[in-house]
């Protein structure tokens, strides 16, 4: 049986851990700034409700990979707080997957909003 008050306390600590990561990561904030005109891009299009599902999803795919990066970051910090060379590589394949999604998101963006904008703008 689900206890109440720990599912609760979980939540609780979740919340506590995205703000901490919102107001340590600068690039997050970045990425979140970034999805959140790309959205006001998709209401000002009129987007379908498929496509809307698209760019919600590959928003938040570059989100959460930021916020595991942070974590990677954090972990490798500590067993291993000493630069050294095979951290810097643990770190940067980490850091690879934020660019991956990105330029994932990018794309999607480019693919869903770009007809749009088009129309918007010969019309």
């Amino acid at each position: 049986m689900i206890k109440l008050s720990r599912l609760v306390k979980s939540f609780i600590y979740a919340l506590r851990g995205l703000l901490k990561v919102i107001r340590e990561e600068q690039n997050l904030k970045i990425q979140m700034t970034v999805g959140l005109i790309a959205i006001i891009i998709a209401f000002w299009l009129d987007i379908s409700r498929m496509e809307w599902a698209f760019i919600i999803t590959a928003i938040f795919l570059v989100i959460l990979m930021e916020i595991i990066n942070s974590a990677v970051e954090r972990i490798t910090d500590v067993l291993k707080p000493r630069i050294n060379w095979y951290v810097k590589e643990i770190k940067d394949i980490a850091a690879a997957g934020v660019i991956v999604a990105s330029i994932g998101a990018f794309i999607v963006g480019i693919i869903i909003l770009g007809p749009y904008l088009i129309k918007k703008i010969i019309y």
